[in-house]
């Protein structure tokens, strides 16, 4: 009986340091899953679908408008470099022509955009495993700016037109496209545009959460404001490079009018290189670098913010479920 007592006792002492490892390596497992905690946010309820969304279009249009009204000048700069052709100068007045128009165009494409992206997110990320987040985060952007281009196509064209003089106000701009080009004028360029914006939104905001989530789990705390904004204008900074051929494009597409220059993309893309060389399809870079790096810094500054102050008004109910 001896050896037995023994062996029991053997067993029952070893099984408090099993307890306390199985315990760690549960933790450990926990604090990976917090890595990824601002994605899946837990176990959610199903009205959450609806704050998401709620939450969502309003960060989202808060952002935008803060972004639009703040930079809107580097972005008339960037439109004029880009629409010249060969060596001609721009003009540097009215740098803010068409921003009321345009704020009432991204305001609810802002809105739209998060407001999707969100839930969408939120989604994917329970359906893929969390080495694939990436695919999740590309997908929702994708998805995202997809909703939003059927706002933000018919602002972009009347704002591009309108920063570089064709006319003078939103609904004067509106009236003679429709009534010259009818209402596919206000299209125009839609393929270009998703050329361009789908791979902008999947990229940024891919490169913006999988910054987002390594930050968080080197510090073990989640960032504050300012770390925030400088994650945003690194990712927008760089997708802004990376995007702007799709840019140049997009808006020499849009701003020729009924003069039909170019006959798609690839017509548009092919003279752009005969004409004026390679490096035409670079044309902005520096303007356009420039604000969409301080645009990353101020929306996504804005943006967690306010989700943030949002989530701060919750009911108490929201709390993080108990763990065994």
């Amino acid at each position: 009986m001896g050896p037995l007592t023994l062996s029991a006792d053997a067993k029952t002492s070893s099984a408090a340091p099993s307890d306390l490892s199985n315990r760690r390596m549960q933790n450990l497992h926990m604090e990976t899953r917090k890595a990824f905690a601002s994605l899946s946010m837990g176990e959610e309820k199903p009205f959450d679908l609806f704050r998401i969304l709620f939450e969502g279009v309003i960060a989202g249009g808060t952002a935008g408008v803060v972004v639009e009204t703040a930079l809107y000048p580097i972005d008339t700069i960037k439109t004029r470099l880009q629409a010249v052709r060969g060596g001609g100068k721009i003009d540097l007045k009215g740098l803010y022509s068409g921003l009321a128009g345009n704020i009432a165009g991204v305001l609810p494409a802002s809105a739209l955009f998060v407001g999707v992206y969100e839930p969408t997110k939120q989604k994917l990320l329970k359906m893929f495993p969390e080495n694939l987040s990436a695919v999740a985060h590309l997908t929702a952007g994708a998805i995202g700016g997809l909703a939003a281009s059927l706002i933000r196509v018919p602002t972009e064209v009347v704002k591009q037109r309108m920063q570089t003089g064709q006319f003078a106000s939103a609904p004067n701009a509106v009236r003679l496209i429709v009534a010259k080009e009818g209402l596919k004028g206000l299209y125009a360029g839609y393929g270009s545009f998703l050329l361009r914006d789908l791979p902008f939104d999947a990229i940024q905001f891919c490169i913006y959460e999988q910054l987002q989530i390594g930050y968080k789990a080197a510090a073990c705390r989640d960032l504050n404001d300012p770390e925030n904004a400088v994650i945003g204008a690194f990712a927008g900074a760089l997708t802004g490079a990376i995007t702007t051929p799709l840019d140049v494009i997009k808006t020499r597409l849009m701003v020729q009018g009924s003069a039909n220059q170019y006959k798609g993309i690839i017509d548009c893309v092919q003279t752009i290189v005969r004409d004026e060389g390679p490096p035409a399809l670079l044309k902005g870079i520096g303007p356009r670098v420039l604000w969409i790096g301080i645009g990353g810094s101020i929306f996504f500054g804005v943006l967690e913010r306010t989700k943030r102050m949002l989530a701060q008004r919750r009911p108490s109910h929201s709390q993080q479920p108990k763990q065994d």
